[in-house]
């Protein structure tokens, strides 16, 4: 089974189709309905006229306000834009381990660790946004994106594969693609030191999973009161997520 299924453009990376992933039930994620990608900010004519094809009615732009209008994304006619932002937290804190001689890759993943934790928690509202505009067919096919298309977009594929009933397994195996899709066209200053740009722009699994953890910790301890509680997916409404992606 070769997943995901990549798409490929000139001027952007990640982008694939969340579907052919398996879930418990012995369905699969339906092709087609669900995109992740990196930014579409740099997108040539001929990746619009790719990105046209998949007939994108919804684009949920996960990054930040000004990234977001420092870099406007490149959309077919038909697409949509809908601003679900979830502020970058580590500018600072970043900035200056790059001042420090000292500074290692440890360092940068325990920063990346708690923006991780912020978005499974403090920015929980945005993906309940995604989940709503995924419970309307009239919004398919949508696709949802950050800036890397790695972390914020990462924890937003992790939690409709975990709502669609994905095991923890696909859920990581569908995150860790990034390393192998992404071209990592990320801007870092030139003299940011090797350790600490490989753990940037690396994805870490273990963080994924805490993300997860700390957003069931969060709304109940569990993945059915998250769903509910966190992500406003009760009994029917999860039930009819589930039938509108799986196939």
């Amino acid at each position: 089974m070769d997943l995901p299924h990549a798409v490929p453009l000139e001027g952007a990376s990640n982008l694939r189709d969340l579907g052919g992933w398996p879930v418990a039930d012995g369905r699969r994620v339906r092709r087609g309905i669900l995109f992740r990608s990196a930014t579409l900010a740099a997108l040539t004519p001929r990746d619009v006229d790719t990105i046209a094809g998949l007939r994108l009615r919804t684009v949920c732009d996960l990054r930040g306000v000004a990234e977001a209008a420092q870099h406007p994304s490149r959309l077919p006619a038909g697409a949509a834009r809908v601003a679900l932002p979830i502020e970058p937290s580590v500018g600072a804190s970043l900035r200056d381990l790059m001042r420090r001689e000292q500074s290692t890759g440890e360092d940068v993943v325990a920063l990346l660790r708690t923006a991780y934790l912020d978005y499974g928690t403090r920015f929980i509202g945005a993906y309940r946004g995604l989940f709503e505009l995924l419970l309307d067919p009239a919004r398919h096919a949508l696709l949802f994106h950050c800036s890397a298309g790695k972390d914020r977009t990462g924890l937003g594929a992790a939690l409709v594969l975990t709502a669609l009933g994905a095991s923890r397994q696909t859920v990581l195996a569908d995150y860790v693609a990034t390393d192998r899709l992404w071209q990592r066209d990320f801007a870092l200053p030139p003299e940011t030191p090797k350790p600490l740009a490989e753990a940037l722009l690396g994805t870490h699994p273990a963080l994924l999973e805490a993300a997860l953890d700390a957003a069931e910790a969060a709304h109940g301890g569990s993945v059915p009161v998250l769903l509910e509680r966190g992500l406003g997916l009760g009994a029917a409404r999860l039930a009819r997520l589930r039938d509108l992606l799986l196939e």
